[in-house]
């Protein structure tokens, strides 16, 4: 199973820093560790100085991360806020029919209610889904 983790890099920010991203490795750990054969895409990993890559870069960049999104078979959003790279990684997952999970307290936002198959309140509530198999369990509806 490949899972794409998505989530805000910069959000609304207005200078070239990047917001923590210590939950990226909580969810890859918490996957690793209880599901079997499980094959992680961070885009952050991947790209850990995107911020400073020129335009050219950056837009072939986005494009091989929406398409590595809809290529996996789940995607998890971390949403504590708005993020436009995340809202476009989830159309493109959704537009190729994958699992979308989001995480955030953002449930009026209308893309979270057009892309998302379940909706977590928290990191919280997602580590424990994975720790006890509803996370497995769930995608094998």
């Amino acid at each position: 199973m490949q899972v794409f983790i998505a989530g805000v890099m910069q959000g609304s920010r207005n200078d070239r820093l990047i917001d923590k991203q210590d939950y990226r490795q909580l969810i890859a750990t918490a996957l690793e560790k209880h599901v079997p054969d499980v094959v992680i895409i961070d885009p952050f990993r991947l790209n850990p100085d995107s911020v400073s890559y020129d335009s050219d870069k950056a837009r072939e960049t986005f494009k091989t991360n929406t398409a590595k999104a809809a290529d996996a078979d789940v995607l998890i959003a971390y949403l504590p806020t708005a993020s436009m790279g995340t809202a476009i990684e989830m159309w493109t997952a959704f537009s190729a029919d994958r699992y979308i999970i989001v995480v955030s307290p953002l449930v009026h936002n209308w893309v979270i209610q057009v892309t998302a198959d379940e909706v977590l309140p928290d990191l919280d509530s997602l580590i424990s889904a994975i720790e006890d198999g509803r996370f497995h369990k769930g995608l094998m509806k």
